[in-house]
C-alpha cells in the first residue's frame, strides 16, 4: 500500500499534513510502490538471519531464488531514500504536540 499525497476534494482538513508529508525526507518510502512477491516474501522470512558483523552492524540475511541477500539498516536507508544519516531515536510528546499545534491540530 503506497499513500497519496494528493490534495483532493474532501481532503481539506489535511492539506498542512499532506504539505508536511510531501516535504518530509520519508516522502518517497510513503508514496513508492515497489511490485513485490508473495513467494520472495516466503523465502526471506524462511530464511532469514540475524548477526553482527565486527563494525557491531545488524545484519539480516536471507536467501531469495538461491542468491544470498544481505539486508543493513544502510541498505534500507539507501533504497527507500531515507535521508537523515544521523537518524532519529526518539522524539519527544511536547515537540510532537507542538508541531502538531503548528499544523492547527488541537487535542
Amino acid at each position: 500500500m503506497a499513500a497519496f499525497l494528493e490534495k483532493s476534494i474532501g481532503s481539506e482538513g489535511f492539506h498542512q499534513v499532506i504539505d508536511f508529508l510531501s516535504q518530509s525526507y520519508i516522502r518517497y518510502a510513503l508514496t513508492k510502490k515497489p511490485e513485490v512477491y508473495i513467494s520472495f516474501i516466503k523465502q526471506f522470512w524462511r530464511t532469514a538471519a540475524v548477526s553482527i558483523d565486527d563494525d557491531g552492524e545488524v545484519t539480516i540475511t536471507a536467501i531469495i531464488d538461491g542468491h544470498s541477500k544481505t539486508i543493513t539498516e544502510a541498505f534500507l536507508r539507501r533504497h527507500l531514500k531515507l535521508d537523515d544519516h544521523d537518524g532519529i531515536t526518539s522524539i519527544p510528546k511536547s515537540e510532537i504536540f507542538e508541531q502538531l499545534a503548528l499544523i492547527g491540530y488541537q487535542p
